[in-house]
């Protein structure tokens, strides 16, 4: 077999992934076979069939430790949580970056650090607070290369700690901490407290002086900080960290801790444990797809699910000596986690004809989902019968945590009862970007995201040409049933983007249920969704057990402005084509104009800015002084600065970067203090900078309204569209096309790029 016969011979994307990232110089599809499989010839088998395929670290690097390479067979890791000592947190630095060099993400908890303010013996008087080494773990992120990318990072607090509010608000200058995501470990009694509206204790005492920093807020405060900054920035995540602790194997053995979550947060594991993974493909166990008469094959699932759980035990048996640090040898070799998962549910469900979300659709993967737990846990019982049980099992504990009476029948309980279990952990649902989009299907529990995406090509006579690649699945039916145009498609065919978030949450809860470690996972809103409704959606997420929460409004500041709206042709003012170094567009009469009166620690400061009204691109800025304060020359030299470097083609994100980096101005903290009535921001050069880009986005809206008042058609059934990025900071790295957010990162559609391996 070869890899085009594998993936399809129209899947050119999935066998340019596989050749980038997988494949290891020139070996063919057979030799790949063989090497990752490990001899075997079962799992081989599922592979060949696409309905199971090993993590990616597995994918790329699995035998090649015998060639001299320092890899790793794990995608992330927990980092031992730095302790409250200079010593340790620098320590954390080099674990990370060790850990890093092998190709693993991470994830450390920062909850024991001291907080700002707390009385230390050195020359500092005092700490600087846990979340100011953030940026020291995100700059190791940032410098340590994984063949051509950088690491990945999750930084987790707790929602108790006194710097909790800095944690939340650090994100939304959009400089700070760039190379992690972070999330807030959020406990009951603080959900119950906002459920109340009760004040909230935060504290913490350090141990080298017994010195405790205390104080009261207000639970429902810190609840709509978490909201508003999610809403806004995308970040932070919230962990249900009592749900994470109470709903697995282990939660009855004291002698065990999760430390921190990874990167995608879909693992919680001890200090130096690892994520072996793998994920099932559920579309390939539909038989007679898209017939009335199509139905899931559970014999057929659950004898692969025990298949996969012996093979990750094999791959995890040749990786122990593989780890980075001696710390996640021991551990892994003491509680040895696995985490197999699934991709293609969505597709499932759409070859079933079944929506999803509904209560068809939850209630068959009630059934799918403990099918694959119990299954999973008989077949690690059968593992321990062959090898022995973990080391640091105590089967009495297990079989008496909730999750495992939920998720087992009597036949199984007897396998453990007799055996004990050959892995502390054995499921989680991870992103399966690059995976799932090589294979051409649906990721994690991830509706599809789109029915089609827009894909721009340059014609003969260089004008910008639009045209439509539809979403494998959608592609797939629409052949089969002869169909001509999208909007004949069925209405089970809805999107991330359509989908009520409630509808969102019943699937990943009902998943959750069956899953004893966590799940990467996205809930797609709209860019009208409120702060009100996000809010709402955390306490839902909560009410329903969900384990985490990762959100993304489409439009919000930080994750990238994703829009769904038809594309506009863009006209430039050099005729379509690029700009040479040097170059400088000329600017006419014809131009759309803004204006925004500003208060600065000076006094007022006028701001007019004129955009391209085919593109809304920013072409020229005007500064002046109001009567009071302030240095006209300085103004007037700035908005020349401004104006030539948007003529030259620099876009206004980097514009406004640069004018995020000015810093803090005295007047500005001053006026700021005293009268309580400055713009936002912290100097002129940064108030600046967001009237631009407030101004830049009003234009951008316009010109989206008068584009669809011109194009006017009567209204039909909503229908998702084309996905369409304005925001050129949020584009692939490797082939400029706009990047999706779902299952917890940013995947490319175009060519398979992710941040997530």
């Amino acid at each position: 077999m070869t890899i085009e016969e594998w993936l399809g011979k129209d899947n050119q994307l999935g066998v340019d992934i596989w050749q980038r990232k997988y494949c290891y110089e020139n070996e063919d599809f057979d030799h790949w076979i063989e090497r990752i499989s490990g001899g075997n010839q079962d799992i081989a088998r599922l592979i060949r069939e696409k309905k199971f395929l090993f993590g990616g670290r597995i994918l790329s690097n699995r035998g090649l430790e015998y060639v001299g390479r320092k890899i790793t067979l794990s995608n992330c890791y927990v980092i031992e949580p730095p302790k409250d000592e200079i010593e340790s947190i620098f320590d954390c630095a080099r674990k990370l970056a060790r850990t890093y060099s092998y190709g693993g993400g991470c994830g450390i908890d920062i909850s024991g650090l001291s907080p700002r303010g707390a009385h230390i013996n050195n020359a500092a008087k005092e700490t600087t607070g846990a979340v100011s080494f953030m940026d020291l773990y995100s700059l190791v992120t940032d410098l340590i290369g994984q063949n051509g990318r950088r690491g990945a990072l999750m930084i987790s607090l707790d929602c108790f700690h006194p710097d909790i509010e800095a944690f939340i608000d650090l994100k939304t200058d959009l400089t700070k901490v760039t190379k992690a995501n972070i999330s807030v470990r959020v406990y009951d009694d603080f959900m119950e407290a906002v459920k109340e509206n009760k004040p909230y204790h935060l504290h913490y005492t350090r141990k080298a002086t017994g010195e405790t920093i205390e104080r009261w807020v207000s639970a429902r405060d810190i609840f709509r900080k978490i909201a508003e900054t999610n809403w806004d920035y995308a970040e932070p995540g919230a962990l249900f960290w009592d749900r994470i602790r109470n709903w697995n194997l282990l939660s009855n053995t004291k002698e065990f801790e999760y430390a921190g979550v990874n990167p995608c947060a879909e693992e919680p594991l001890p200090a130096g444990g690892s994520c072996l993974l793998g994920s099932m493909n559920l579309s390939e166990f539909v038989q007679n797809p898209f017939t009335p008469e199509a139905s899931f094959d559970f014999d057929e699932f659950k004898q692969c699910v025990a298949i996969c759980v012996r093979a990750m035990n094999e791959v995890l048996d040749e990786g122990l000596s593989l780890h980075p640090l001696e710390e996640q040898r021991e551990s892994v070799k003491n509680w040895r986690q696995i985490g197999l998962g699934i991709m293609g549910l969505a597709d499932m469900l759409l070859k079933l004809g079944i929506t999803y979300g509904e209560d068809e659709a939850v209630e068959l993967c009630d059934r799918i989902g403990f099918a694959m737990a119990d299954t999973a846990i008989a077949a690690s019982a059968g593992l321990a019968k062959e090898s022995g049980a973990f080391p640091k099992c105590n089967t009495e504990e297990i079989m008496e945590t909730p999750f495992f009476l939920h998720n087992t029948s009597e036949p199984t309980r007897e396998l453990v009862k007799k055996y004990g279990l050959r892995n502390s952990q054995l499921l989680t649902i991870a992103p399966t970007g690059t995976l799932s989009t090589m294979l051409g299907i649906s990721g994690g529990i991830e509706p599809i995201y789109a029915i089609y995406y827009e894909r721009k090509t340059e014609s003969l006579h260089g004008k910008d040409v639009y045209y439509k690649v539809y979403t494998k699945i959608v592609e797939d039916y629409m052949k089969d049933h002869k169909l001509t145009d999208d909007t004949q498609l069925p209405s089970c065919f809805v999107t991330a983007m359509t989908l009520d978030y409630r509808s969102r949450i019943h699937m990943q809860a009902i998943w959750q249920t069956h899953i004893d470690a966590s799940i990467s996972s996205t809930v797609n809103v709209p860019k009208q969704f409120t702060v009100e409704e996000t809010e709402s959606l955390y306490e839902y997420a909560y009410e329903k057990g969900l384990k985490g929460i990762t959100i993304f409004r489409d439009g919000c500041k930080r994750a990238g402005i994703l829009t769904v709206e038809e594309p506009k042709k863009e006209k430039s003012a050099t005729a379509g084509e690029g700009l040479e170094r040097g170059e400088i567009i000329l600017v006419n009469d014809d131009v759309i104009g803004k204006k925004r009166k500003l208060v600065t620690g000076c006094g007022s400061l006028h701001c007019i800015a004129l955009f391209d009204p085919y593109t809304g691109a920013l072409l020229e800025t005007y500064l002046s002084k109001g009567s009071t304060g302030g240095c006209n020359n300085f103004m007037i030299g700035l908005s020349r600065m401004i104006s030539i470097s948007a003529r030259g083609g620099i876009d206004i994100y980097t514009i406004i970067d640069q004018l995020n980096s000015t810093g803090s101005c005295p007047s500005y903290t001053v006026r700021r203090a005293t009268q309580k009535d400055t713009s936002k921001g912290s100097c002129c050069p940064m108030a600046v900078g967001n009237a631009l880009l407030d101004m830049y986005n009003e234009v951008q809206e316009e010109l989206a309204n008068q584009g669809k008042a011109s194009n006017h058609v009567p209204p039909k059934a909503p229908k998702p569209q084309a996905v369409k990025s304005t925001d050129q900071k949020l584009r692939c790295p490797e082939c400029g096309e706009p990047l999706v957010f779902e299952g917890g990162c940013n995947i490319c559609k175009s060519c398979g790029w992710s941040k997530c391996f």
